[in-house]
């Protein structure tokens, strides 16, 4: 085999030199343009290949779509955006928010508003991409008077094209308006300098990136687009399908789909335009909880390129992307977390386990390291997928609800056990260790219990439901419950025993606690018949599976005993507490709060059952018993002392009672807070104490003011408002009978 020998050839102007040390036939096909007449966005020679950078079929018109025939709220927006246009130019306004919030749609009625009723000239260029962005603002030169020989020069690189287009910009013999649309990635102005001003014109920037350092130039001013007000979500439905259904059926369409403006253009153009289904407003809103964004996805129209901006499943997508190919693949596993919460605030201590490694996340696909929490966190920011917001004091990071349901939708299904999982180990984690504080120093539970909820909801849609999954749920819903939420910690309680039963079984130990957890809130509100018939076969199932002396048997006699109670069954009542008290005596001990907790009760059925014989003995012998077991702070002690002021006022010791009561009263609110029900239990006692003094006046305002806020917080019909008021009415009328009577109170 011969050596190779060296070769080297040169070249000048147009021409090529080919090379090769062996055989080979070379066919070259050359084509001469005449001087500024070659391909506007290519080199000489190139051919079809290069299509893609040809100039967009017009600048002069928006692109797009058709725009919204009423453009809904945006009214104190539009006209900043009015005097921006209307002004000598010279800066730029840019609209920021997530993808589907209409940023567009507003782009589009200032450029016809500029254009008819300004006389600006419009012009609309693409900037979701460096390609199109530099074709549209090179046509854009061309309509402002550059000429072929200058846009060959910067189609080539023999001339700075954004210098170009500014030049024919700032010297244009009319005022225009420049609109810049989907710029979502900021870097793609930036690298060229595309984004300036100009003294001739107004620039006009959309994009989802809501932080970058590019908008915060001289000259330049941010406005964020959110959804729009539940009336005017409302009217942009009856709008596109006023023949669908009521106002207040689109009232329920709209506020399902959260009001983002894409979600209702896509359900009004579905409702308005069907063929084989004739569905109603209604009918639309139940099939939205089966479908969710698939359907409202029907809305949009097959022709037309770029359908992934007009498609709620898809549209978040393109950020997604972004993130990924720009480092931050990350990203997508956080929103992925997110979307097996509910779409309410999700307090950020809730994602610290994760950001300090306490959780590891790095077996999700894309691995979630714990350093890359805060910088995926951040990236949903910055792209407008997510928003800081401050709920309760805590701050809190919120994506809407029709993005993270497309969001779960897309989950891989190798990825949504793992998901739910984490999310669920991530909640775990956010609850308190039992007896660890009392209710208003804990996590607030409302920000919670949405999210216990939201992972139940999603793991029933995808058939991943868990023991512990109905678990978190009943012990958020409990401290929901404790908290004094009773009819938010009712919803979620019943979600846990709806879900578990119907995916574990009615007999499955997390089953059967999620069911027994529905009954004292069932009891708190005053619903006592209803606790009653749920708890019956809940104990029953209990017995038979569980056994009696375990503590799950024992909780759910516990609760049934105080229906029971509240019923009037007294004899059946106390059965069911002498057998719980012996069994938490036997299990537990007699040092358990559950035990000592118990006994409280028993010194309130014996009350009503008037054995009053050594009752106020045994009362403080509890209330020491639990202050030195307990702690003189904690709620049972402050339960024990409230049973030994009952016991003191029944044997006529007003006074000492009156000032226990006292005591009681300050326990209770150092260990609820002043707003809790529970509290105005105790202040009813105090004004049953004050009345047995003589102390009409100081009892009547007591008892008013019970009254008053038992109305407030629990309705007119409750039980205990009702109670409440006739003992004030009596008060004020003539003396009750009986001092101590009335239901029970307080715990």
């Amino acid at each position: 085999m011969s050596v190779p020998q060296p070769m080297e050839g040169r070249a000048s102007d147009g021409a090529r030199v080919f090379q090769t040390g062996g055989d080979q036939y070379i066919e070259e096909h050359v084509h001469h343009y005449a001087p500024g007449s070659a391909p506007l966005f290519g080199r000489p020679g190139q051919g079809p290949a290069e299509l893609r950078r040809t100039a967009p079929d017009s600048v002069r018109l928006p692109l797009v779509g058709r725009a919204p025939g009423v453009l809904r709220d945006r009214t104190d927006l539009m006209e900043r955006l009015r005097a921006a246009v209307a002004g000598p130019g010279g800066d730029i306004q840019v609209l920021h928010g997530m993808g589907g919030c209409g940023k567009t749609a507003v782009a589009q009625a200032l450029f016809t508003e500029a254009v008819r009723e300004h006389g600006r000239v419009g012009l609309w260029v693409n900037a979701s991409e460096r390609v199109s962005l530099r074709a549209g603002m090179l046509a854009v030169a061309g309509d402002r008077g550059a000429t072929g020989g200058e846009l060959a020069a910067a189609a080539d690189g023999r001339r700075a094209a954004a210098d170009l287009v500014w030049h024919h910009l700032d010297h244009s013999a009319k005022p225009w308006l420049l609109v810049l649309d989907n710029a979502d990635d900021p870097g793609v102005l930036e690298e060229g300098a595309w984004l300036r001003t100009s003294p001739s014109g107004t620039v006009l920037v959309t994009t989802r990136h809501a932080t970058s350092p590019l908008w915060r130039v001289p000259g330049a001013s941010s406005h964020r687009l959110g959804v729009l007000p539940l009336e005017d979500a409302t009217s942009v439905l009856c709008d596109l399908a006023p023949e669908a259904g009521t106002r207040e059926s689109a009232r329920k369409v709209a506020r399902h789909l959260g009001c983002l403006p894409l979600a209702l253009t896509l359900a009004g153009a579905h409702l308005a335009h069907q063929l084989l289904e004739s569905w109603s407003m209604d009918e639309y809103d139940r099939r939205l909880g089966e479908e969710s964004t698939a359907l409202v996805d029907r809305g949009a129209s097959a022709a037309g390129g770029d359908r992934s901006r007009r498609l709620v499943g898809r549209t978040w997508q393109l950020s997604l992307d972004t993130l990924a190919q720009g480092g931050l693949p990350e990203a997508t596993t956080l929103l992925r977390l997110l979307s097996f919460w509910a779409a309410d605030p999700v307090p950020l201590s809730l994602l610290m386990p994760a950001a300090r490694g306490g959780i590891a996340l790095g077996h999700l696909d894309p691995p979630l390291a714990a350093e890359r929490v805060e910088p995926a966190l951040r990236a949903l920011l910055d792209h407008s997928l997510t928003d800081l917001v401050e709920a309760d004091g805590h701050r809190c990071v919120k994506a809407h609800g029709v993005l993270l349901d497309s969001v779960a939708a897309g989950v891989p299904d190798a990825e949504r056990a793992p998901l739910a999982a984490a999310a669920g180990l991530l909640l775990r984690a956010a609850l308190p260790r039992e007896g660890a504080a009392p209710p208003q120093a804990r996590p607030p539970a409302r920000l919670l219990a949405p999210h216990a909820a939201g992972l139940l909801h999603r793991s029933h849609r995808q058939g991943l439901v868990t023991a512990e999954s109905v678990r978190i749920a009943v012990r958020v819903a409990r401290l929901v419950y404790e908290a004094g939420d009773w009819t938010a910690a009712l919803d979620l309680a019943s979600t846990a025993a709806r879900t578990a039963a119907e995916h574990l079984g009615d007999e499955d130990p997390a089953a059967i606690e999620a069911r027994s957890g529905r009954g004292p809130i069932l009891f708190r509100l005053g619903r006592y018949a209803e606790a009653a018939d749920f708890l019956r076969p809940v104990h029953r199932d209990a017995l038979r599976t569980l056994g009696p002396h375990d503590t799950r048997t024992l909780d759910t006699a516990y609760e049934l005993q105080r229906v029971l109670h509240r019923l009037g069954d007294l004899e059946q009542a106390r059965t069911l507490l002498e057998a719980v008290l012996d069994g938490r005596r036997h299990v537990l001990g007699d040092d358990h709060v559950a035990t000592l907790k118990t006994r409280c009760e028993m010194l309130e059925l014996r009350l009503s059952q008037n054995e009053f014989v050594h009752y106020v003995a045994a009362a403080e012998e509890l209330a020491g018993d639990c202050e030195r077991r307990l702690g003189p702070a904690h709620l049972v002690t402050v339960w024990a002392r409230d049973a030994l002021a009952r016991g003191l006022l029944r044997s006529g010791r007003g006074a000492e009672a009156e000032d226990l009561f006292r005591r009681v009263l300050a326990g209770q609110r150092a260990g609820y807070g002043d707003g809790h029900p529970l509290v105005l239990g105790v202040l009813i006692q105090l004004s049953r104490a004050q009345y047995a003094q003589g102390k009409r006046e100081q009892a009547a305002e007591s008892a008013r003011e019970v009254a008053e806020q038992r109305a407030a917080i629990l309705g007119e019909d409750h039980p205990e408002t009702i109670a409440a008021r006739a003992w004030h009415a009596g008060i004020q009328a003539e003396p009750p009978a009986g001092e101590g009577a009335g239901l029970r109170e307080g715990r």
